[in-house]
């Protein structure tokens, strides 16, 4: 874990010597004995990351310390690579801190002022990876243009971007279930909001959101005109169902990386632990095995040796 010192002007700190002589003392009132109030949170990598505030501020209710994961967050911001929690916070003196936290590492609350209280973070989602504020000018910072959507579970999902493009309109950002969509396509299970976009390059790629999560519209060109998304998505498409890696009984599921890798639903690869960002049996010789699917047809399972090469279909 890095903590970073960012430098504010004469007057920010001014600012901020007023601030920390009203509402932090407060909170030290209370019996809290943190040095940091929390402001803000991001998850991710810097080229793709979402707001996780308001879901920090729910686990923070829950305990005082857990272990950093995608599923903690229901959402893999950028599949295939390693993410970074980081926390933007203000000491007691004002002075502003950045914490950092990456995949899998413990987050302690211990530090932090009015941890288990929640009342802390700021309103509107607004900053950036670095703690700045995003532009509000009407200019469209997103990197990718949605082309469809579903939302479901791989043995049953339905298309919803028509009805994502209301939610869109409505606001930046918005906790996704079965409500936002009105309809559950496969009750008693975890559902999943799929993003299919494409980048300023051509390439396609996934965003998936687990069932509860906040799904932020940032990184999405035109989110909220709605202007975006075909018609009808692909009547026949590669559906990667699961995919785990490993060997010798170690095991990981690596179904989000995976997905990850699909262009114009055609996939290729070359299996290798750099792909999946884990190594499950070091000095062992692994193997990748997938089930999938073509549109409605029945599902198939392929094995692929590490360092061979996968192609589907």
């Amino acid at each position: 874990m890095r903590r970073r010192a960012l430098t504010l002007g004469a007057g920010s700190a001014l600012f901020a010597g007023l601030l920390a002589g009203t509402a932090l003392p407060a909170l030290a009132r209370d019996g809290d004995d943190g040095e940091f109030v929390i402001r803000h949170a991001r998850y991710g990598t810097e080229q793709n990351h979402v707001d996780v505030t308001d879901r920090l501020r729910d686990l923070a209710r829950q305990d005082r310390r857990f272990r950093l994961s995608n599923e903690l967050f229901g959402v893999d911001p950028d599949p295939g690579r390693t993410k970074t929690l980081r926390i933007f916070a203000r000491d007691r003196q004002g002075r502003e801190q950045t914490f950092e936290f990456r995949e899998y590492d413990w987050v302690d609350g211990a530090q932090f002022i009015g941890w288990s209280g929640g009342g802390w973070g700021e309103a509107g989602g607004s900053r950036g990876w670095h703690g700045n504020e995003r532009r509000e000018d009407g200019r469209d910072s997103g990197e990718f243009t949605i082309l469809y959507a579903t939302y479901g579970t791989a043995r049953r999902e339905v298309d919803v971007t028509d009805r994502l493009r209301e939610l869109a309109r409505r606001d930046q950002r918005f906790r996704m279930g079965n409500d936002s969509f009105g309809v559950d396509p496969d009750p008693g299970q975890t559902k999943v909001l799929r993003i299919v976009a494409r980048d300023r390059s051509g390439q396609e790629r996934s965003f998936e959101y687990r069932e509860y999560a906040i799904v932020d519209g940032a990184q999405f060109t035109g989110w909220g005109g709605g202007n975006w998304g075909q018609a009808r998505r692909p009547a026949g498409r590669l559906v990667i169902e699961s995919a785990s890696y490993g060997a010798d009984g170690r095991w990981v599921d690596v179904t989000q990386a995976l997905r990850a890798q699909v262009r114009g639903d055609r996939l290729e690869a070359e299996v290798r632990g750099e792909l999946f960002g884990v190594d499950p049996a070091p000095n062992r010789r692994k193997m990748l095995s997938v089930t999938y699917r073509w549109g409605n047809e029945p599902s198939n399972t392929v094995r692929v040796n590490e360092y061979d090469a996968i192609r589907l279909p």
